[in-house]
């Protein structure tokens, strides 16, 4: 009696008793626990590489959009919230268009942290512009930004006092500055001096307010947070209500090729690849079986012949493949007439023919047909074939 489910039952030798062949759940987890934890070992790499690889934005320093750890992100967020707008730029001309359009709306400041990519013709133009100066940093062009003004030793940065009375200084107290010293000016303040010499210069030039810092650390957004850090870049780069920002242009270097999909994957993953690789092969060495001598066994089930014939006919059925069925009944045929007809294994065509029609009195163009004609077009061609050969055997084995 076949299973409810359909599946064939297997005898369980020395039990008598029988179960199906169905895989249950515990030999699915047995057969595939292993394709799982490579599966986990997969993604436990890849999320390793992405944490340890450190995909972060190398940005540059005191820009106010980057969020690495020298950016400014943190600053220019802290100046919008105070109602400051920060206006990033990356040329002279886009510094210069945004001062003169901030004059009617309350003046502006100029932050400047970079001059390496300027002419002395710009940094002419820069210094003309129609607005306070912030520059940080001993500048290419101090003098022509900070006239009056000449740097000298830098020093440690580390968090200093303010020592001095100016108003931004005193409010935000200790930050943490250092890098160059200048010389004041006259009428100069000096603020969070180091060694006798100011690491913050403000004085007035004319109309406009400049204002030199020696380091700009104390506006990254590693230090921001730090002592008085926060609110000494507020009070100086927020004075007025426009903050023109001005960072160096991303211009790639001449003769660089340009960069490919491999260029742009982090130097992480080439490493994630090979603990995979190494994790594979562990794998496979665990899981692997090793063949060994070839072991006979009993069958689970015993077939009969005619269930095997009866199955290979419904296949040859369902593929219309009466060519073959049509070879396999004239190959039995002739490998059992053969011998009783006292042929050799090797007789062609014609001795075959021959020696049946003398043995059956049969029509040789019959038994050639029937033989080795063509194949039947049709299933009723097929039987007919077959009851032929059938009876030609039935003679042959009479006679």
């Amino acid at each position: 009696m076949s299973s409810p489910t359909g599946l064939a039952p297997v005898n369980v030798p020395g039990t008598g008793e029988s179960r199906p062949t169905s895989p249950t759940a515990r030999s699915l987890w047995r057969g595939g626990r292993g394709a799982l934890l490579l599966a986990l070992l997969v993604v436990l790499v890849a999320v390793g590489g992405v944490l340890l690889g450190g995909g972060q934005d190398a940005g540059r320093p005191l820009d106010p959009e980057s969020t690495a750890l020298t950016g400014s992100r943190g600053l220019a967020q802290l100046l919008r919230a105070n109602g400051v707008r920060v206006v990033r730029v990356t040329s002279v001309t886009e510094a210069v268009t945004a001062a003169e359009g901030a004059q009617s709306a309350g003046g502006s400041t100029l932050l400047v942290g970079d001059t390496s990519f300027l002419d002395e013709e710009e940094a002419e133009q820069l210094a003309a512009a129609p607005a306070d100066r912030l520059v940080v940093g001993d500048q290419p062009y101090l003098t022509l930004l900070a006239p009056g003004v000449t740097s000298g030793p830098s020093v440690r940065t580390r968090s200093r006092e303010p020592g001095c009375s100016l108003p931004a200084a005193v409010k935000a107290g200790s930050a943490y500055l250092g890098g160059a010293t200048f010389t004041a000016p006259f009428g100069g303040i000096g603020c969070y001096p180091a060694g006798g010499s100011p690491t913050l210069l403000s004085y007035a030039d004319g109309d406009h307010k400049v204002t030199v810092v020696g380091d700009g650390q104390f506006m990254s957004n590693l230090r921001l947070a730090e002592d008085g850090n926060a609110a000494l870049a507020t009070n100086l780069a927020g004075a007025r209500p426009t903050l023109v920002w001005l960072v160096a242009p991303e211009t790639p270097s001449a003769g660089t090729a340009p960069q490919s999909v491999y260029d742009l994957i982090p130097p992480a993953v080439g490493w994630a690849v090979v603990q995979l690789g190494i994790v594979v092969v562990l794998l496979a060495l665990w899981q692997g079986r090793r063949l060994g001598p070839v072991v006979t066994e009993r069958l689970p089930v015993v077939v009969r012949a005619a269930e095997t014939v009866e199955g290979r006919a419904r296949l040859y059925r369902a593929r219309r493949a009466r060519d073959r069925a049509v070879a396999a009944l004239r190959t039995g045929f002739v490998d059992r007439v053969i011998p009783r007809l006292g042929l050799p294994a090797t007789a062609g065509p014609e001795a075959v023919v021959g020696a049946i029609v003398e043995r059956t009195g049969q029509p040789a163009a019959y038994v050639g047909s029937a033989l080795y004609g063509q194949a039947p077009a049709d299933e009723a061609g097929l039987i007919a074939v077959a009851a032929y050969l059938d009876m030609l055997e039935r003679q042959v084995r009479e006679s």
